[in-house]
This record gives structure tokens, sequence and C-alpha cells, in this order.
């Protein structure tokens, strides 16, 4: 029997530490194990001092993995998102850059995952969307509020609105435009300035010019919304609603 592939692959070059989704079956969605491999290999960083997060695939990351939900009460479900929340404060609060390098479809949490990350770089023909709102989940709100502004963040919110990758990059969400042929030497570009720094001095302006936020406001907005009885309905019912505008 062949074993089975990872879910995350990790590499390292010198400081470089690249993560790439491995689930490209699946859009790459956060399964469980994904999101505890994505924490462990962030708390085992060590001597980083640059991270990228990429997906296999045609998409960057198409959320949370809801294919067991039939399996799930709303206790397991309330717990999977306060650990996807953790991560992405991991991600958030990082002392080294972290750059996302998305493409094709970035969706929910996935999208909350990019806009995590430090330097955010989108492949032309990518598309964002956060429809968290319509299941009464706020992962990821304050964040993206904080990075876009209050009025850009309602935009995109209020009606599960879907952006294109020309559109992030005008309203903050994304940092760059780069084209996917062109993501290798982007990176190793940014690999050279992010070392410009000694390493506490990196970690130390990362601190001081992070936007505004409330990392624990964001994790009690989060269990608030998910503790409301009927998480697993509002999310099945939203998924049946996803599936039927497919086709």
């Amino acid at each position: 029997m062949e074993p089975e592939e990872s879910e995350l692959i990790c590499t390292r070059d010198g400081d470089l530490l690249t993560l790439t989704l491995n689930r490209g079956s699946k859009a790459n969605s956060l399964s469980p194990s994904l999101v505890e491999d994505l924490i462990m290999a962030l708390d085992q960083a060590g001597d980083v001092r640059i991270a990228i997060i990429q997906g296999q695939g045609k998409h960057f990351c198409a959320g949370f993995d809801l294919s067991d939900i039939a399996d799930l009460s709303d206790g397991d479900l309330l717990w999977r998102f306060v650990r996807i929340e953790l991560l992405l404060q991991k991600i958030h609060l990082s002392p080294f850059p972290i750059i996302a390098l998305g493409h094709g479809q970035i969706v929910g949490a996935g999208a909350d995952l990019f806009a995590a990350c430090s330097r955010r770089v989108l492949a032309p023909g990518a598309k964002l969307k956060m429809p968290g709102w319509n299941f009464d989940l706020a992962l990821g709100a304050g964040r993206l509020a904080a990075l876009i502004g209050q009025d850009a963040a309602r935009d995109m919110l209020i009606d599960t609105k879907s952006i294109s990758a020309e559109e992030a990059f005008d309203i903050g969400l994304a940092t760059d435009l780069v084209g996917k042929g062109n993501w290798k030497v982007f990176a190793v570009r940014f690999a050279a300035r992010a070392r410009a720094l000694p390493f506490h001095a990196t970690s130390r302006m990362m601190e001081l010019t992070r936007a505004p936020g409330d990392a624990n406001h964001d994790l009690a907005a989060l269990v608030r919304t998910a503790a409301e009885p009927g998480l697993k309905a509002r999310l099945e019912a939203y998924r049946s609603w996803a599936m039927r505008e497919k086709k």
C-alpha cells in the first residue's frame, strides 16, 4: 500500500519556508489535519526569515472543508472554526513576513488565510469571496476591516461580493498582481529584501507596523456567532444554496 500523500508540503531553502496546500483535488479546502499541520509548521519555524503559502492545483483555497459535515455536531464545527481562527492569528501575528501566492478561487476561510498574510500576491484571473455572514459566522471580519478599511470591508461582506484580482489590488486586499510564471522571481527578490534587517529588528518592525486589531475580540466574536444553536443547519443550508447556484 502506498503511503498517503501529505496534505501540506513543507520545504526549506535556507531561511525560506514554503508551505504548499496539497489538497488540489478538493480545491485545497481546510481539513482539520491541514489546519493542524499549518499551525505546527509555523510553531516549528525556528530561524525562518520569510515564509510562502501557496496552493497546489487550480485554486489557492476553497475555505472550510464541509465534506464530512453530516457526521459533525455544532460543537465539532465550533472547535474546527476556533482552530482556524487561531491559525489565522498565528499567520497575522507572525514575526517574519509571510507571502500568500493566490490563484483561482479563494473563498471563505481561504480568503481569510490570504488576507492574514503580510504580503498578498494574486495571479490575474483570481477571484475572492467571503460568504461567512450568509451563515452568521464572524471569521476574519475585524482583520479585514483593519486591512482595507471599514467601508470596503462592509461592501465586500454585506452581500457576499466576489471580487477580481484587480479589484482586490485596488482596495489593498492584494499587495501585488503577479502572473504565476513570475512567482519564483518575485519570491526570491522579496526574500532578499526580508533579510536586509537583523531578525529581531524585522520582528519588532512587523509588530509596530501591523494594522491595529484585537485578537481576543476576533476570537470572541467568532465563538459568539459559532456558538449560536443551529450552526450545522446554517452551514448545510448555505452549502445547498451554493450548489444550486453553480448549476
